[in-house]
């Protein structure tokens, strides 16, 4: 009896060896990043940037895929809230007002626990429509053959710098001159590079999580070939990819809180 448990199991780690074997076959086989690129870029977008002209000595490029796909996102950020809005009905909501609602609600009550209802009220669906935006374009890197416009520094800090300014803003609105006191106030200029620090963090850790989700997803498409997808290794990919729209709902999240959290201290009576 014990004979034969062992020969069992002998097989048994002689057939998990040859499987392994097999799915590993194919795997890095001619991996590049730049060829999956080329592969998916069934839209033929140009993969150089377009040249815009010069300002100042310096040359103005913009990257044409962020460009089209930030477009795309608008779009679609567009057409969903009309489907959600279209046919609306308080004694029967559909399934898409009511997700629009609780997203309303929830950062309704973020805001105003957070700056007080006078404060926040202008700023309410700013910050509804970070998280919204941006959730739109975290998803669009998701789809084959997209690409995230998060995924491209320019566009992050871009978004960064509407926080940075409407620091200011409300913070003078609110407080006037005495915004300011606090940069020579326990230790000079520190607050300072402490206040330059959040959008440039805001901006990079929206950019390397979107960034680094898709090289991740085109690493396992471009690893995973041949007998390996034939035997299962498409697994990853699909693993990766619930966990990509997963990080894309909390990066968006984020990115919103944040901008509430950074806009609340700067107009705060005794920051």
């Amino acid at each position: 009896m014990r004979e034969k448990k062992r020969a069992k199991r002998g097989w048994l780690l002689w057939a998990l060896l040859g499987f392994v074997l097999v799915t590993a076959a194919g795997c890095a086989e001619d991996f590049s990043l730049e060829k999956i690129h080329h592969d998916l870029n069934i839209w033929h977008i140009p993969h150089g940037p377009w040249h815009l002209g010069t300002v100042a000595g310096f040359s103005v490029d913009v990257n044409p895929s962020t460009i089209i796909f930030t477009w795309v996102a608008m779009i679609l950020t567009l057409l969903i809230a009309l489907a959600a809005v279209r046919g609306a009905d308080v004694r029967r909501p559909t399934k898409m007002q009511a997700l629009f609602e609780i997203m309303l609600e929830s950062f309704r009550g973020l805001v105003y626990d957070s700056m007080g209802e006078k404060k926040g009220r202008p700023l309410y669906y700013l910050f509804v429509t970070f998280f919204y935006f941006i959730l739109i374009c975290n998803l669009l890197g998701l789809v084959p053959t997209c690409v995230a416009p998060t995924a491209d520094i320019n566009t992050t800090l871009g978004l960064a710098i509407i926080t940075f300014v409407l620091m200011y803003v409300w913070g003078l609105k609110y407080k006037g001159p005495k915004l300011f006191l606090h940069y020579f106030y326990p230790i000079p200029l520190l607050p300072i590079i402490e206040d330059l620090a959040k959008p440039v963090t805001l901006a990079f850790r929206l950019y390397g999580n979107m960034y680094g989700k898709e090289v991740m997803l085109l690493a396992l498409l471009g690893l995973i070939r041949g007998a390996a997808e034939w035997c299962g290794g498409f697994t990853a990919s699909v693993i990766w990819l619930a966990f990509g729209v997963f990080v894309s709902f909390i990066q968006a999240f984020v990115f919103a809180v944040l901008s509430i959290a950074y806009i609340s201290l700067a107009s705060a009576e005794d920051h």
